[in-house]
């Protein structure tokens, strides 16, 4: 192997070193939130695992999901907790207290020492509540939504500049799973809107859920075509684990999420050429 320093193909992103948290078994709460644990702050939130976070020094975290996104109504998060409903959690069938919602978990992450990347919900919503939560979230104030937030005790906007545009959307097992063509049509125009009211934001376009899809890599070519102007990335999801005990087996993953992302950057090529546009990744 031959290294020179000097060579550099590309910056590297740090974001590609984030997390996510999603309200799924003790990931919220007991993990990050547990009031009556011997090392929670006056918020309830966990110090020793937001040490833990600090030390890895982790750039964005994802939030609030994963599955639970796709039936979730953010107005239900802020506010009064002791006035936040509870609601049936669909996504991972329990119960949703609202005790940590869009707010608390933001100023968690912050003082975690990570940027927020939110997921807006294109299961059981769509175009408008995308744009209410980016007003409620990134607009200074005197409007609806902004001044909601003001009211809530969060004068200074929180100006989340990554947002995803849903989660797995091709999966069936999504609430609201979407056709590529559907799920097209929507993030394009819901990318239109958002980014009228915040211009600055970055938007990620869901890819598929994993290559193994029998969507891959047609979700990504046809959901690109209507997408492609107006988002700034595309998801990629792939999980790998050592479960067979295989670790030479394990080893080689690299390999395969190296095929994954070759596949991904022909397809968005494919797609660039078809529109003839000027956009690289």
């Amino acid at each position: 192997m031959v290294i020179d320093k000097e060579f550099r193909i590309s910056e590297v992103d740090e974001r590609i070193y984030g997390s996510f948290i999603e309200h799924l078994g003790r990931a919220v709460y007991d993990g990050i939130y547990s009031p009556e644990h011997p090392s929670a702050d006056e918020y309830g939130f966990r110090n020793d695992v937001k040490e833990l976070i600090k030390e890895l020094n982790v750039p964005i975290i994802r939030y609030p999901g994963g599955n639970f996104v796709s039936s979730f109504n953010w107005e239900d998060s802020v506010g009064p907790v002791s006035e936040r409903p509870r609601r049936l959690e669909l996504a991972w069938k329990s119960i949703e207290e609202n005790k940590v919602g869009l707010n608390e978990f933001t100023k968690w992450a912050r003082n975690a020492g990570s940027d927020v990347m939110m997921a807006v919900n294109l299961g059981t919503r769509g175009i408008a509540d995308a744009c209410n939560i980016l007003e409620y979230c990134n607009h200074p104030g005197n409007t609806k939504y902004s001044d909601l937030r003001i009211s809530h005790g969060y004068k200074e906007p929180h100006n989340i500049k990554t947002w995803c545009l849903g989660n797995e959307m091709d999966g069936p097992w999504q609430l609201g799973h979407k056709t590529m063509e559907e799920y097209g049509r929507l993030a394009e125009e819901t990318a239109r809107a958002m980014k009228i009211i915040d211009p600055t934001i970055q938007l990620v376009s869901c890819g598929s859920s994993s290559l193994t899809m029998p969507t891959f890599p047609d979700w990504e070519a046809v959901t690109l075509q209507h997408t492609y102007d107006h988002v700034d990335y595309v998801s990629m999801h792939q999980y790998y684990g050592n479960g067979k005990g295989d670790s030479e087996d394990f080893l080689a993953s690299s390999d395969d999420m190296d095929q994954f992302i070759r596949t991904v950057i022909a397809t968005c090529d494919y797609v660039k050429a078809k529109k003839e546009g000027q956009k690289r990744y």
